[in-house]
């Protein structure tokens, strides 16, 4: 019979449900090896041709190197004129302090400006058809390898608010870029996890581990460092420059 090989990372972080047929494997990883812990005798039923599930995985930590760092600026007047001349002085004012934060104007992009009339309304709700102020927005996303230089930026943004700037900052996205690079080399050290778990059960059922009889992976869990956090379909932490990623799969083994 040949291998069954079903990859769920045909895209670095690719989402997408952890097929049922994984819950029913991890179940019988666990009973399997439960079984040898407590009672080996159950295991020694197995026999040649029968089939070994078990499940394999990999964790390795990786450091971000690449960061998207998204913010604006809002300007509320009375007139669309004057709104539109205070954001251009707001604008520029946050240009120049990312200038002086050493951040290139190539790694800049504003977006279109918003715009957002706000009408008078009534005691009933209604609206009377006169505009009271208007409000526009500028955002900016900031892109960079520099992690660091952004990581900080960030923070010290405030800066811009001291100076009566209605600045708003969301916390930057942290990415890592390298992903292909690691998922043949991450699979391989699974796929190695999940043949020594298979021998270590066949070992108490005095039997032995044969060829591959079919094989499964998961997507991707991109989580924070240390952390436990896990999705049956595939999860990626942009909140820290440090990470973990960690490869599942599920291989079919014969037995002899």
């Amino acid at each position: 019979m040949g291998v069954g090989l079903v990859t769920g990372m045909e895209r670095a972080i690719e989402v997408k449900g952890f097929p049922q047929v994984f819950a029913g494997m991890v179940a019988i990883s666990v009973s399997l090896v439960v079984g040898a812990a407590i009672a080996g005798t159950s295991l020694r039923a197995l026999r040649s041709n029968d089939q070994l599930t078990v499940i394999g995985s990999s964790t390795r930590p990786i450091k971000s190197d690449y960061a998207i760092w998204r913010a604006s600026v809002t300007s509320q007047q009375t007139t669309l004129p004057q709104a539109y001349r205070e954001l251009q002085q707001r604008t520029e004012r946050v240009r120049r302090y990312l200038r002086e934060k050493k951040i290139p104007d190539d790694a800049v992009t504003l977006a279109a400006i918003t715009t957002e009339p706000f009408q008078e309304t009534t005691s009933s709700g209604g609206t009377t058809g006169r505009i009271l102020f208007y409000r526009l927005s500028q955002r900016f996303e900031v892109r960079s390898e520099n992690i660091e230089l952004i990581a900080t930026i960030a923070q010290a943004s405030t800066e811009l608010i001291n100076e009566s700037v209605p600045f708003v900052s969301e916390p930057p996205e942290y990415l890592y870029t390298k992903l292909e690079d690691l998922r043949v080399e991450m699979i391989e050290a699974a796929t190695r996890d999940a043949k020594a778990r298979a021998e270590a059960i066949a070992r108490v059922s005095n039997s032995r581990v044969g060829a591959v009889r079919a094989a499964e992976t998961d997507a991707f869990q991109v989580t924070a460092r240390f952390s436990t956090e896990a999705s049956d379909r595939g999860s990626y932490s942009t909140a820290t420059i440090e990470k973990d990623i960690r490869a599942v799969v599920a291989i079919t083994f014969a037995v002899e």
